[in-house]
């Protein structure tokens, strides 16, 4: 996305001794975390990662942070800091790595490994990389890094401590407190208490469930919902989830060997990341249990279970196809049941109530959040941000990931626990710590940058709007022969149209009146083909209004002959 380059010096000279930080995405929106620090001169990165474009976003394949306001500085950049293996936050690290290869990635060893893998997909070169575990401490530059364990819907998260001379910062990444998780890692209270008594002076924390109250439920309690539904089932089973929810995946393995099912994974990412973390040790996959999905239709129904992705509707996922019957080996019979074992993404609702539809449409047994205990959130509940507000005690919080209403509702948890300063911004929004304050200091200018196919950022929001108006509205182009010496209409207009009205009478009531106005403006001087274009689309744009109460994206040609 082409941008007047904003210096990141512009909103307000960074005192000596002062830390900057600069959101470039995820503030406002659930995707596309993405953090600048800025210290000394030096950057740090913290996640860089894509948000899955909505109805409105025609065409787009992901968007990506805005790089902008660093690209002049990339040289500055000491390292990428990954939190987490989810693609919201490692998703756009491929873009960010054509802009400069070298720049040093820093992550646990399941994020860096499907960090890895996409790298791969991306025919991009393995760059620098450093494995951390919780309790390990690493230097880059002037940003002296810390690790803390911490609970997510995804094996291997972390936060991140940062330590500069302007104090220290605690960025949670997503998590939650599950005390009984699956793998036995728990977010870390302890470090999290340890670093409040020494002095935490701007705490970033996770915003996506501040509005919900009390805790988030614990992971094992969905098992004996799943147990419920294989006991029931007489058929074959198709559980879809989240590519990365390793957990998820366990537990449907477990549950399909106590039943004496076999379990195929379907969809390239599912694949290829459970083959990752098996290899790894996050899965135990059971002797025995693994079959190839093609091979699944060999054995009865009741023998066979599918792991899919498209637990979001997304259009050429596995779980889409199948619901369409466009699926070229896994065909849905009447009495199946589908497990939809994810949460919404905000903006994801529409794609996902097609998907159900469609499903039951072909006689399947449909089981999501809405009707069973089939998926728990991977994101501390309101009663888990209180109980970090107050071991944490921060001198500044600064609520991250997450729309508005949940970083307000984040902001007002904050201040209900005693903190004085709660900084709210949005993508672009500066803040500087200097002497124990965080405060707005000013702006860049950040947009979003779309990927449409092989194409990174060309697709600007007036093409966005243009599509949408195609999508929603229709297309008329009108096409009329003018005698160049005389200006008169000697062919057409004809007029054709697209998703607007395909019967040709619609138009014969505007044919007069675009002549009328074509002779008018010749009359009045118009000789240019470019003007008599602009006379055309303003008679058609308040005929079509008028009678059809539509707005079609209108192309008017005007040739001389």
């Amino acid at each position: 996305m082409s941008h007047p380059h904003p210096d990141l010096s512009v909103p307000a000279p960074l005192p000596a001794g002062g830390l900057r930080v600069i959101p470039l995405g995820g503030l406002g929106e659930v995707g596309r975390n993405m953090t600048a620090f800025e210290y000394d001169g030096r950057l740090l990165l913290v996640d860089c990662g894509v948000l899955f474009p909505e109805d409105h976003h025609p065409g787009v394949d992901l968007i990506l942070p805005d790089f902008e306001p660093i690209r002049d500085r990339l040289d500055a950049v000491e390292a990428l800091v990954l939190t987490h293996g989810h693609e919201d936050h490692i998703g756009a690290t491929p873009y960010l790595l054509r802009e400069r290869g070298d720049i040093p990635l820093v992550g646990s060893k399941l994020t860096l490994a499907l960090l890895g893998s996409k790298l791969r997909e991306h025919r991009l070169k393995e760059t620098v990389h450093y494995e951390v575990a919780e309790g390990q401490t690493i230097t880059f530059g002037p940003f002296v890094l810390e690790f803390v364990a911490v609970n997510h819907s995804i094996p291997d998260a972390l936060a991140v401590v940062i330590r500069t001379g302007a104090g220290v910062v605690l960025h949670t990444g997503d998590f939650k407190m599950d005390q009984l998780p699956l793998d036995g890692r728990i977010t870390d209270l302890n470090e999290f208490a340890r670093l409040g008594d020494e002095g935490v002076d701007l705490f970033l924390t996770d915003s996506t469930n501040a509005e919900v109250p009390g805790f988030t439920t614990s992971e094992k309690d969905i098992s004996p919902v799943l147990e419920g539904v294989f006991a029931k089932s007489d058929q074959r089973i198709i559980v879809a989830c989240f590519a990365s929810h390793v957990h998820r995946v366990q537990q449907v393995l477990d549950v399909a060997v106590a039943h004496g099912r076999k379990v195929g994974y379907v969809g390239r990412s599912m694949v290829r990341n459970m083959a990752i973390a098996q290899e790894l040790g996050y899965l135990t996959v059971p002797p025995g249990v693994m079959v190839e999905a093609k091979e699944l239709a060999d054995l009865p129904p009741h023998k066979q279970v599918l792991i899919s992705t498209g637990s979001q509707g997304e259009p050429m996922s596995a779980l889409s196809r199948i619901a369409q019957r466009s699926h070229n080996f896994v065909h849905l019979e009447e009495g199946d049941t589908v497990v939809l074992a994810s949460s919404l993404i905000p903006g994801n609702e529409n794609a996902v109530y097609r998907v159900i539809n469609g499903l039951a449409r072909l006689g399947a047994n449909v089981v999501h959040k809405g009707n069973a205990l089939v998926h728990v959130s991977g994101h501390a509940s309101a009663g888990e941000l209180l109980y970090c507000y107050n071991i944490v005690k921060p001198r500044n919080v600064m609520p991250v990931h997450g729309e508005v209403r949940h970083m307000r509702a984040n902001a007002d948890l904050a201040r209900a626990t005693g903190v004085q300063n709660v900084v709210l911004a949005e993508d672009g929004v500066v803040v500087d710590l200097v002497d124990g304050v965080a405060k707005v200091t000013g702006k860049v200018e950040v947009g979003y940058v779309f990927v449409d196919g092989t194409t990174i950022g060309d697709v600007s929001e007036a093409s966005m709007k243009d599509r949408r108006i195609l999508g929603e509205e229709g297309f008329l182009s009108v096409i009329v022969v003018v005698d160049s010496v005389t200006g008169k209409v000697v062919s057409g207009p004809e007029i054709h149209a697209r998703g607007f009205a395909e019967d040709e009478s619609t138009f014969a009531e505007i044919r007069q009146p675009i002549i009328d106005a074509i002779d008018a403006a010749v009359a009045d001087g118009t000789n240019d083909s470019y003007q008599l274009q602009q006379t055309v689309r303003r008679v058609v744009g308040r005929w079509v209004n008028r009678a059809h109460r539509r707005r079609p994206m209108i192309i008017p040609v005007v040739i001389e002959a």
